[in-house]
């Protein structure tokens, strides 16, 4: 099969759409004929080196996919050859075909386009195993997303509306905002004129959020917390303005608030399985109803897997990119 590898770390020239050793399903796990993957940021930072694949999966990008099983392992039940399907992954994505625990698949949902579920298995997963799992996000209560127009979170809009919360999104363009109030973000927040502490205060009445995705990490710590409700919860899920900064624990006290730091790609199968079976009780009905989408801002061959990784660097896109398999 063909697949991107990395030979060395670098830029997007260092994706190299290459020959490589077919997958062989082992002990409960199927294989994927890979139909398309998408792109997501930790896939820009094993291409620089900074976040290798665990031990003993895929050393190849790409943390989900959508297809169609081509082969069963050993000890495999509920799954057949030809089943259409879409899979959260430690890596292989970005390929033609990728072995995958039958844990971590999913059915595309009805009504969906099986080149559109590769967007899904991600930011379902983050976003329901964070705000929901962790966060508890309530019906009536406000959440604040950090980079709304993001595929994570145009997802976390989506979720969060159809369960009653109230949604305030930050971004950086009067057109990425746009697009998030068309989603059903009711808090519009341009965090590159406005101080998002500042205006959640306003329209909160001085509250706060409830719960707060953060996918900046340092930059953002000191800010989220004074930004949290009391009883707040900070959900923090990425790193792209820093790994360290100080913590007010004065200010986490008063509040009597929490902090979460979470990943999916490290987690025992196990956990992941429970996720992906939450997803699929309480997110895919949403999906096939027609309440939650989705979000593609476009489709690339999978060998211009370094023209989709500038897409990302240039922040120019609003929900997600998607890799197309030859």
């Amino acid at each position: 099969m063909y697949a991107i590898t990395i030979p060395e770390p670098g830029g997007p020239e260092a994706l190299v759409w290459d020959e490589v050793p077919d997958p062989v399903p082992a002990e409960g796990e199927v294989l994927v004929e890979v139909v398309a993957s998408a792109v997501n940021r930790a896939d820009l930072l094993q291409r620089q080196g900074l976040y290798n694949p665990p031990s003993g999966a895929s050393p190849y990008p790409g943390l989900e996919c959508s297809g169609r099983v081509a082969a069963v392992g050993p000890g495999v039940v509920g799954w057949s050859v030809g089943d259409e399907v879409c899979a959260l992954l430690s890596g292989g994505g970005y390929a033609q075909k990728v072995a995958v625990p039958t844990g971590q698949l999913l059915p595309v949902p009805a009504g969906l386009d099986l080149r559109s579920a590769a967007a899904l298995p991600e930011v379902t997963c983050t976003v329901w195993s964070n705000v929901f799992m962790v966060a508890h996000l309530r019906p009536g209560e406000t959440l604040l997303v950090h980079g709304g127009s993001s595929g994570i979170g145009t997802m976390a809009i989506q979720l969060a509306k159809a369960v009653g919360a109230k949604v305030a999104v930050t971004a950086g363009t009067g057109e990425k905002l746009d697009f998030c109030a068309e989603l059903g973000a009711d808090i519009l927040i341009n965090y590159r004129e406005q101080d998002f502490v500042e205006e959640i205060e306003k329209a909160t009445g001085g509250a706060g959020a409830d719960v707060i995705l953060d996918n900046m990490g340092a930059k953002y710590l000191d800010r989220n917390v004074r930004a949290l409700a009391v009883n707040g919860r900070l959900a923090i899920i990425g790193m792209q303005g820093g790994i360290k900064a100080e913590l007010n624990i004065a200010a986490l006290l008063n509040k009597r608030a929490a902090v979460s730091a979470t990943s999916l790609r490290a987690r025992p199968l196990g956990e992941k399985a429970a996720i992906v079976a939450a997803v699929r009780e309480h997110v895919w009905p949403l999906i096939e109803s027609g309440h939650v989408r989705p979000v593609v801002d476009r489709e690339l061959p999978m060998s211009d897997a370094a023209g989709a990784h500038r897409v990302l660097e240039e922040s120019s896109h609003i929900g997600k990119v998607l890799l197309v398999a030859p």
